[in-house]
């Protein structure tokens, strides 16, 4: 996604339009010249990726085009620190010998010398002084190696710019009422699934055959404006692209950055936006926890068997989505649901919807590193049984709950 000084937005009336890019050939060649900027930067440090893209900006009147575009690419790559051993570390014996000696260039060049000899004996293998003076600051951002770049297709970063220019929308968003109808009962679970993985708080009203409405409190609708829940509410976005039928709206807030007077505003989509979601069509798993879990199991010699695609449990205003279904031969059948998110507006509505949703056996792991006393949360009278774990939820220790 792209910071706010890179997000270009106008206003017409009330409505806000997100600026957008045409697959044209200015377009398509400009995001050209900045993979092949990317990809001639392997092995470079940053300062010399952001020299080559500087000189490419030049005095260009659409240099916020171009930073978005490099901020994108950016995002695609993996810059690490290349150095013999951790750079503090290294200045530090560096320093320290050099404290020892007269300052000047040759008392400089014989103290790299030593440590480079030091070195290549504790390493068994070569160092030389002048790895010695790039590595000295090689953790300093600019000088970290651009060792992975995935690099897109000119058409796919200007699809993955479009996209970024609309998410930025809902930053400020005060709420988001969605419509969903008439779809694929699997791309509703699709849907939810990243409701709940980002952890925002929704009304959900409908059911499946009819199609669901859902309310989706922003982050200025909260107290105070939490920053991070706005991204989480932007990254749903190209989730929702990958659903057939559905339409926004979403209600604004913004302040003007001349101004400071509060503005409100609205923004409308639907499914056919035209946008195109980088988010892969499925995920089989939310999170380390659910995919350890279910490879734990499958290594079981059990005759449980577990269910990754689970229907969805209605509940008044909203449903819940378990994480997996365990099913018997005999019949019998139980639902896991996996406790692990922190926030605690998650921990109520979560204990709050298992008290209130209509399943006859429900299995919940909860992870003893949260705070349950501290969300408010309350065990007593729970109508679920509970498996406790620490970082990694043990399949021995729900075949045993199972009984």
């Amino acid at each position: 996604m792209l910071p706010g000084d890179l997000l270009i937005h106008t206003y017409r009336g009330e409505a806000i339009v997100p600026r957008r890019l045409g697959l044209e050939r200015y377009y398509l060649q400009m995001a050209g010249e900045l993979i092949e900027a990317f990809r001639a930067a392997h092995g470079q440090p940053q300062a010399e990726l952001d020299r080559s893209v500087a000189e490419l900006e030049s005095d260009h009147p659409d240099y916020r085009v171009r930073r978005g575009l490099v901020h994108l690419l950016k995002s695609l790559c993996t810059f690490e620190v290349v150095s013999p051993i951790d750079p503090q570390c290294l200045r530090s014996r560096v320093y320290a010998l050099a404290a020892k000696q007269a300052p000047g260039e040759h008392h400089t060049a014989q103290c790299l010398e030593q440590i480079a000899e030091i070195l290549s004996a504790e390493l068994g293998k070569p160092v030389f002084a002048d790895q010695i003076r790039q590595s000295l600051f090689a953790d300093l951002p600019q000088n970290r190696i651009l060792t992975q770049f995935e690099e897109p297709s000119p058409k796919a970063l200007l699809h993955r710019f479009n996209l970024a220019q609309v998410q930025g929308v809902f930053y400020r968003a005060t709420h988001v009422r969605l419509n969903v109808h008439r779809n694929d009962p699997g791309e509703y679970k699709y849907l939810f699934r990243f409701l709940k993985l980002f952890g925002l708080m929704t009304y959900i009203e409908g059911d499946p055959e009819h199609g669901f409405t859902l309310t989706i409190d922003g982050p200025t609708s909260l107290f105070q404006v939490h920053a991070q829940y706005g991204l989480a509410l932007a990254k749903l976005l190209p989730a929702l692209l990958h659903v057939k039928r559905w339409n926004l709206m979403a209600q604004l807030k913004n302040r003007d950055p001349y101004s400071k007077a509060v503005r409100t505003g609205t923004f409308q989509l639907d499914a056919e936006c035209g946008l195109v979601s980088h988010y892969p069509p499925g995920k089989p798993f939310d999170s380390m926890i659910e995919q350890s879990f279910a490879e734990q199991w499958s290594a079981l010699d059990t005759e449980w068997q577990l269910e990754r695609e689970v229907h969805l449990l209605p509940i008044p205003g909203s449903v819940m989505i378990p994480d997996f279904r365990l099913v018997h031969p005999d019949g019998r059948t139980v639902i896991l649901e996996i406790v692990g998110y922190w926030r605690p507006e998650y921990l109520r509505k979560k204990f709050s919807q298992v008290r209130r949703v209509d399943c006859a056996d429900l299995l919940l792991a909860v992870s003893e590193r949260l705070n349950l006393e501290k969300a408010g949360v309350k065990l007593d009278d729970l109508p679920a049984r509970i498996v406790w774990y620490k970082d990694k939820l043990s399949a021995r220790a729900v075949l045993k709950a199972l009984g």
